[in-house]
């Protein structure tokens, strides 16, 4: 989309202070979720990690605050495969916060051995990893348009680029097919991110929207045969793959559309700068389809279209 290309070099050092700002982002107890935590939380912002168990959440938090003294750190329970715990943490927030500077969309799971069905039904992977953030976004917007500069931040993959909408069979209820699956449902982040940058500008909500990944990344996500290959120990640690989460999240460059993640070989590692974008998530008319698919499925409304 837009943007201009970030220092290639940009790390930890170069985020600004986050004293003031408060943030949210889910799946913060591991991997690239919970390195932005820390990384923000040490930054001095107000950080409220979302996730599904406690126990872990409570470990997080401990961690942080080793580190990092007086974080100001909490946990809240989300299971994005519930939209029933999305719209209660969202009323929880709206009750407790005076405003929400930043949402990063940062929970997944991957290519699970078998199919599974959220408490709505919908396939798990296309729920938790998209549907429940599109849900998520839309129910703490109230509180994102209190701030001055919001942004949301939602992380898509690499592996986006062999995905497709499957509108036939959005749920893959016909023929299972994980791997397919998540690329449906990081595709999807990906149109998102866009869509939700377009419709911003079209009805004044003054957000910024920004899409990231994280290359190849050691983390719990990977199915556990990859971490057993040879090639596990080539992968970026989880600290470097968050670096483009922070980067969308905090630098005062970044502009809304904008998408970041490693440059190095077919973008698994390397240094920062603008992602290649599917030429599938390019395509405007299949976003706003998914968008009001999204919605009817969720039955969840942003506060106005996009004008057609």
């Amino acid at each position: 989309m837009v943007g201009g290309q970030p220092k290639p070099d940009w790390a930890l050092a170069d985020m600004p202070a986050q004293q003031g700002r408060i943030l949210l982002i889910t799946g913060g107890t591991s991997g690239i979720g919970y390195e932005s935590a820390k990384a923000l939380a040490a930054a001095g912002a107000q950080v409220v990690i979302a996730a599904r168990n406690p126990e872990r959440g409570e470990e997080a938090i401990a961690s942080i605050r080793q580190e990092t003294p007086g974080a100001r750190v909490q946990f809240e329970a989300l299971d994005l495969a519930d939209l029933a715990s999305v719209r209660a943490l969202a009323e929880r927030l709206k009750a407790t916060l005076p405003r929400l500077d930043g949402l990063i969309n940062n929970a997944a799971i991957m290519q699970p051995p078998q199919r599974g069905s959220s408490a709505q039904g919908f396939e798990t992977q296309f729920a938790i990893n998209y549907l429940g953030h599109f849900v998520l976004t839309a129910e703490v917007l109230p509180l994102l348009r209190q701030a001055d500069a919001p942004r949301v931040v939602t992380l898509s993959s690499i592996g986006a680029h062999r995905g497709a909408i499957h509108f036939e069979d959005l749920q893959f209820e016909r023929a299972w097919d994980a791997e397919a699956a998540y690329q449906q449902s990081k595709l999807a982040c990906l149109m998102f991110a866009f869509e939700l940058q377009r419709r911003s500008d079209a009805a004044g909500w003054g957000l910024k929207s920004i899409a990231s990944h994280p290359g190849l990344s050691r983390t719990n996500l990977l199915p556990s045969q990859g971490r057993s290959t040879p090639l596990w120990r080539f992968f970026q640690t989880a600290a470097q793959g968050a670096v483009p989460t922070l980067y969308a999240a905090t630098a005062q460059e970044v502009v809304g559309g904008a998408y970041y993640g490693p440059t190095g070989l077919l973008e698994a590692r390397g240094a920062l700068g603008l992602a290649s974008v599917p030429l599938a998530a390019t395509d405007g008319g299949v976003a706003a389809r998914l968008w009001s698919v999204s919605e009817e499925l969720s039955a969840t409304r942003f506060p106005s279209r996009r004008p057609e």
